[in-house]
């Protein structure tokens, strides 16, 4: 148990991410199924209903459970959801490519089945959301909820070296008034 424990911890992240992943991944496939399966939407249009509902639910996951931000105001809160939507998008984009190759230009779609109980418009929705993950994972890591970069104390301007903007030096120590004059 114990290794467990430290493998997650060691992977937290990553394993954060694979589990909240599926769950989007078994949403977005229930919504796909309902939409084209029992509403009879063409696969390209409930692709696109199926992902505006899935994106939502996404960026809460991974902005609470996955990568643990803290936007700090709502100007950080709204770029964050700006820049997971523009992410979104392109591999939305990506996403619909990928569909409509499979289903319109290669006839791998929800008439045609090669599988017993699954279409192949599932299994082109099946490949399309792999890739999509993968990338998805790439632009919020090191876009979306990228941690912000703190100064360490030797970058900080205007201040006696080793010394913060606090008067602190990197030992933790005060330095004062005449100590500050005399650096």
């Amino acid at each position: 148990m114990d290794k467990l424990k430290k493998i997650y911890s060691k992977n937290k992240e990553v394993i954060d991410y694979l589990f909240w992943g599926v769950v989007a991944f078994v949403l977005y496939m229930f919504i796909y199924w309902i939409f084209t399966s029992k509403m009879g939407m063409r696969e390209v249009v409930a692709t696109f209903f199926d992902n505006v509902i899935v994106i939502i639910f996404t960026f809460i996951t991974n902005k609470l459970f996955v990568f643990r931000s803290k936007a700090g105001s709502f100007k950080g809160l709204v770029r964050e959801f700006v820049s997971f939507v523009a992410a979104r998008i392109f591999t939305f984009i990506l996403n619909e490519l990928i569909v409509w190759v499979g289903c319109d230009l290669l006839g791998y779609n929800t008439q045609s089945y090669h599988l017993p109980f699954i279409n192949d418009g599932m299994i082109v929705q099946f490949i399309a959301q792999a890739v999509v993950i993968i990338t998805n994972y790439v632009l919020s890591k090191l876009v979306v909820f990228r941690k912000k970069k703190t100064p360490v104390a030797d970058d900080v301007p205007n201040t006696p070296e080793g010394t913060a903007s606090d008067g602190t030096v990197s030992d933790g120590t005060q330095v004062t008034g005449e100590d500050k004059a005399e650096a």
